[in-house]
């Protein structure tokens, strides 16, 4: 663990039900970590967190996988009671912040859900099964903060993923802050991402972004800092949806995505590219997603991995995903 500030340590284990799978997940992070804010390495998700009274630095460590899952893939291995554990790290200031940011980190992990009757629910279409049994326990990554998920979708909209996360690392660096005792760089954790209150008025002009997308996330800092719009997990998803559809150059793919990542377990950017592009090779309408209710958001995500991870030979057979 990389030293903030001297200050508080603490080390959990956040319960889980199993399976649980941490590889997926992980992998999903890294491929769109905030470069300064965010890190994954060596089997862990680390991350600046901003707490009442100061800030720090969290980790989280996904439990250990061994060789038993389905089509050879691993299986999570649990304590010997039962049920998977997630170690958490957190150096902090003082102790004050320790619980939300417990809260945030089961978000973030989704370690809430019950991957046994989600898969379930999942693998009774016979489209999705084969994608089920080769990542049981998939779940749907969070957000630990919902304002700053919002700013890296809007700024992914039109972007590949990897320039998504320059982009908004370039933000962050620019108008986010130091965490507590950090006078210069601390390694690769070295940035607060900003506030709504900091994006509301700010420049954004030289990072990059066009001007309509500087604009869209102007009006989306201003929403969050006025109180109009509300990301936090718990909140009226509908009326989340329709404070976000409001802001200028925010689309349904966004809505969707955004409500998937603080959430919504039925969220489903039916528009993405990569979700059409696995469907298609599915043989699958656009409509068979209704058959995922109450689940969808763990549908797209089964699609996506198989995307970017094609599975073995006998999912492949499974879901068509010959080369092409």
């Amino acid at each position: 663990m990389r030293s903030v500030t001297p200050g508080v340590d603490v080390k959990l284990r956040l319960a889980c039900r199993e399976p649980f799978d941490g590889g997926s997940l992980l992998r999903f992070l890294a491929a769109r970590a905030i470069p300064g804010v965010e890190e994954v390495a060596q089997g862990r998700y680390a991350r600046t967190v901003r707490v009442p009274g100061g800030s720090g630095v969290a980790e989280l460590v996904p439990p250990p996988a061994a060789p038993g899952g389905g089509n050879g893939r691993a299986t999570p291995v649990g304590p010997a009671a039962g049920g998977a554990q997630v170690l958490l790290r957190v150096r902090l200031a003082s102790p004050r912040g320790i619980g939300q940011v417990v809260s945030r980190c089961r978000q973030l992990f989704d370690l809430d859900a019950d991957p046994q009757a989600i898969d379930a629910a999942l693998a009774a279409d016979e489209s999705l099964a084969p994608l089920v049994a080769a990542r049981p326990g998939l779940r749907v990554p969070g957000a630990y903060d919902g304002f700053e998920l919002a700013v890296r979708a809007v700024i992914g909209q039109q972007v590949s993923v990897p320039a998504a996360s320059t982009l908004t690392g370039r933000l962050a660096a620019r108008h986010g802050s130091r965490p507590d005792g950090a006078a210069g760089p601390a390694g690769p954790l070295s940035v607060l991402f900003p506030r709504p209150a900091d994006l509301a008025d700010a420049d954004l002009a030289g990072l990059g972004l066009t001007t309509a997308r500087q604009a869209t996330l102007r009006a989306l800092a201003a929403a969050c800092a006025a109180g109009r719009l509300n990301l936090d997990p718990g909140t009226d998803r509908e009326e989340t949806a329709a404070r976000l559809a409001e802001l200028p150059g925010v689309g349904t793919w966004t809505v969707a995505y955004v409500l998937m990542r603080t959430g919504d377990p039925d969220a489903f950017p039916g528009s993405d590219l990569g979700l059409r592009r696995a469907m298609e090779r599915l043989g699958l309408e656009p409509g068979r997603s209704d058959r995922w209710r109450p689940w969808r958001a763990y549908a797209a995500l089964h699609l996506w991995a198989a995307l970017a991870e094609p599975p073995g030979p006998s999912v492949m057979r499974g879901v068509h995903l010959a080369a092409s």
